[in-house]
């Protein structure tokens, strides 16, 4: 069984956030990067779908962190 998506050296959320202490990011990859929503993440649809990863700031839920945001 897979336990890690494919895509975490190329993807730039993972890149960006995989070293933060923030809970609520944090979750998202536990679910999405190695967890059970691997398959559901919107970060992959938009790489297939327009052929290029989306900005970093797109969470695996797809929606788009505010400007000016840190979770460090």
């Amino acid at each position: 069984m897979i336990t890690e998506c494919e895509l975490l050296e190329s993807c730039g959320f993972f890149q960006k956030y995989n070293a933060t202490l923030d809970m609520a990011c944090r979750g998202f990859i536990k679910s999405f990067c190695r967890g059970e929503k691997m398959n559901e993440c919107k970060r992959k649809a938009y790489r297939v779908q327009h052929g290029e990863p989306p900005s970093d700031e797109m969470l695996p839920s797809g929606q788009m962190m505010p400007e000016n945001f840190s979770w460090k």
